[in-house]
């Protein structure tokens, strides 16, 4: 059985553009509702995927920072090629420090951060992390039990330098916070297992914008987008793009 993978979308809604970021090991599914909710209220929404992302993991480990870095410029070139002129970012996970990262590379109208990490985590629990997704993805695929092991096998003794790099990325842009000067709202699920949740704490106080937010949400997780609080979390994040000062 052949089954369809999550696919970049681009949602037109109006003048106002948002450019959605997901997670490490996630695809544009993760923030497919949010951006269906920003586009039924005049925002147009797209949302790359970093190269290896949303296809099977044997080409996750073949990628790094610097190509996914690639496609969310891209993604900015995209809107801009569009004719957008101003264009907000809104990122999930690795997504939120990318959207950072934008923030005092290129100029943004807004940023999103959503559960974001600033702390590094060993390696060890990254990998893991890692070996789950590509078991999943196998079993997403309807492969069977015996074939997936044969697989896993296989995919663990491939040599993975992307975790190192990641690391590095998140070290390096949490250095960088501090240029930032565009409007931000920190998101943060009170219970995300993935992260040290702290990190919202560091993004929020290093940022320089005299306009900034940082919530907490009580019931959610790491991949908040999805979460018990997802409604609440349109609604606010569309709050703060509405109280930007668009040109138009």
């Amino acid at each position: 059985m052949k089954i369809r993978l999550p696919q970049p979308f681009t949602f037109e809604g109006g003048k106002r553009a948002v450019l959605l970021l997901h997670g490490f090991t996630g695809n544009s599914s993760d923030v497919r509702m949010l951006g269906r909710f920003l586009e039924q209220r005049g925002y147009t929404c797209h949302a790359p995927h970093y190269k290896g992302h949303g296809v099977p993991p044997e080409e996750l480990v073949t990628t790094g920072p610097a190509d996914w870095w690639k496609d969310v410029i891209a993604g900015y070139d995209f809107l801009k090629q569009k004719g957008h002129e101003e264009i907000a970012v809104a990122g999930l996970s690795l997504g939120g420090v990318f959207s950072l990262k934008l923030g005092y590379t290129v100029p943004i109208k807004g940023i999103v951060t959503m559960c974001a990490p600033m702390y590094i985590k060993s390696e060890e629990i990254m990998y893991e992390g890692v070996l789950q997704y590509a078991r999943n993805f196998k079993k997403h695929e309807g492969k069977e039990p015996e074939q997936i092991e044969l697989e896993m096998k296989k995919f663990v003794e491939t040599p993975m330098n992307t975790l190192q790099a990641l690391q590095q990325l998140i070290k390096d842009v949490r250095n960088h916070v501090d240029h930032i000067y565009a409007p931000t709202f920190v998101v943060q699920g009170r219970h995300d297992a993935m992260i040290n949740i702290d990190s919202a704490n560091i993004i929020y106080d290093s940022v320089q914008s005299s306009m900034k937010e940082l919530k907490w949400y009580e019931e959610s997780g790491h991949v908040i987008t999805l979460d018990k609080e997802r409604t609440q979390l349109h609604e606010d994040v569309f709050s703060f793009l509405e109280s930007l000062d668009w040109n138009e």
